[in-house]
């Protein structure tokens, strides 16, 4: 735990002290991006005799937790590094879930409920844009959409956007909208950046800045519907941090308590460079190098989840041209 200076201090985790840490949103640990700095962690280790380090985090922090067990294991240090896969955007490779991804899907559920009663009660033609986060992956967006059952319009990174022509999204929303007087859109984080460019800037974490994909949307939604003589109310709502700091729900709390186990009982085996996780219902271990040589992984624009968010919203089909060879059978399942 930091003393805001930068200098972090040891705290004892007692039973006590987290006897309903899992009650509550965020991490009781704190989160941060980048400062990875390997000779610190090894100094840090070394000097408290530490010799079980769990590892939290996404492909990103994983693959920092493989450098720091392969340079213990290089100085021959008896130091076990386990990691616990975690991001709600659900985009590490290989286990079937993250946990905090289904707590996600359904704190989202609310953001899309208040954007529908706003198109719903905006007359005429009220449209209401939700954004989600979901950087390189539209999970959480997708997931939305079907348990909501009441959007009209999903955009994710993995399908490119196009707004004009016979089979363009503007027309397919007006018409929509003409049909029942109001409509629903949610948008990944990520998705647009075929029409907004990719942005050189980076955070602290190496991770590029994503464009303003929902502020974009709604301003073209309103010129198109300007342009062919339709006047329109579009509500933008952008719940990404409210989603992100909820309580985890029951089934997230329970996977939660099953890769904790998991992870103590490889880490006290004397495993080390692994992380656990869920794959076919079942915890396994997963070498560190394997989970983050394919992460992160991106929504299959064939496969049945995207099919069954065509079927939901009937929206046209924009999915890039992909070579099939390369698409397992595993990723047609969900």
């Amino acid at each position: 735990m930091t003393d805001g200076t930068g200098i972090y201090q040891i705290v004892e985790l007692t039973e006590e002290i987290v006897a309903d840490c899992h009650h509550q949103g965020g991490s009781i640990l704190g989160s941060s991006r980048g400062g990875f700095d390997l000779d610190k962690m090894i100094n840090f280790l070394t000097k408290y005799e530490i010799n079980q380090l769990y590892v939290i985090g996404g492909d990103g922090t994983h693959r920092g937790a493989q450098s720091l067990a392969q340079e213990c294991l290089n100085r021959k240090l008896n130091i076990s590094v386990a990691g616990i896969p975690k991001t709600i955007d659900n985009d590490v490779d290989l286990i079937d879930k993250s946990f905090g991804f289904q707590t996600a899907v359904e704190a989202a559920q609310a953001a899309i409920q208040s954007a529908k009663t706003e198109a719903r009660c905006n007359v005429p033609n009220g449209i209401g844009i939700v954004k989600l986060m979901g950087r390189s992956a539209g999970y959480i967006a997708v997931h939305a959409c079907l348990g909501s059952g009441d959007i009209d319009l999903c955009l994710v990174p993995e399908i490119p956007i196009i707004l004009e022509g016979d089979d363009g999204y503007l027309p397919f929303l007006l018409r929509r909208v003409l049909e029942k007087g109001h409509a629903v859109v949610v948008v990944a984080e990520g998705a647009g950046e075929e029409l907004l460019g990719q942005s050189t800037e980076k955070d602290a974490g190496g991770n590029k800045k994503l464009p303003p994909i929902g502020e974009f949307m709604k301003e073209k939604i309103e010129q198109y519907f300007t342009k062919n003589g339709y006047p329109s109310t579009v509500k933008y709502i952008n719940p990404s941090y409210m989603i992100r700091s909820v309580p985890a729900n029951a089934s997230d709390a329970f996977y939660c308590m099953l890769l904790a186990q998991n992870a103590v009982h490889g880490a006290m085996a004397g495993f080390t460079a692994f992380s656990t996780g869920l794959i076919n219902n079942r915890m396994v271990y997963i070498p560190m190098k394997r989970l983050v040589a394919t992460s992160p992984r991106m929504l299959d624009p064939y496969g049945r989840t995207w099919e069954r968010v065509l079927a939901e919203t009937m929206q046209p089909n924009h999915h890039l041209t992909v070579d099939h060879s390369n698409i397992s059978m595993a990723d047609h399942v969900a």
